[in-house]
């Protein structure tokens, strides 16, 4: 089973991706817009009269995942509460790079800083309203729990 999130931008999608691509090396893998659909434009849920070119339905690659996302009612008012997107970054270098690029027009929940879980660890709404949580994973511990050890030496 593979679950994605599906995020809808109402009226700033393609905004969004762009930003996503700037500050996280997104690719846009495919993109439909209300005026794509075959039904009347007009008649597309969600799409108000006169928003034919926005955005129906999009995939969006971040790393190793695809989000996918849409203009939803393009009321202008994003709406992202009760979730955030992780993401695991190589190195403190990396975690530092994609905080800095999702607080620009946003704002820090917590700082991106160490933890005793993470030499990197940090939260932020982007511009759009979308909570991210930025880390970096220890490195293995020699003092994992003793059935790790027994684990890695088995």
């Amino acid at each position: 089973m593979q679950l994605q999130p599906y995020l809808f931008f109402d009226g700033r999608c393609e905004e969004a991706a762009e930003f996503y691509r700037k500050t996280l090396g997104a690719e846009v893998v495919m993109m439909m817009r209300f005026s794509e659909s075959p039904e009347p434009a007009g008649d597309a849920e969600g799409c108000q009269p006169g928003d034919p070119d926005k955005v129906m339905h999009m995939s969006l690659r971040i790393g190793d995942t695809e989000v996918m996302a849409s203009d939803g009612n393009c009321s202008g008012n994003p709406n992202f509460h009760g979730f955030s997107l992780t993401l695991n970054a190589a190195d403190t270098a990396e975690a530092d790079r994609w905080f800095a690029g999702l607080a620009e027009g946003g704002q820090v929940q917590m700082p991106l800083g160490p933890t005793f879980f993470s030499p990197r660890f940090g939260m932020v709404a982007d511009r759009f309203g979308v909570s991210w949580m930025v880390l970096v994973s220890p490195e293995p511990s020699a003092h994992a729990p003793a059935d790790s050890q027994r684990a890695a030496t088995s």
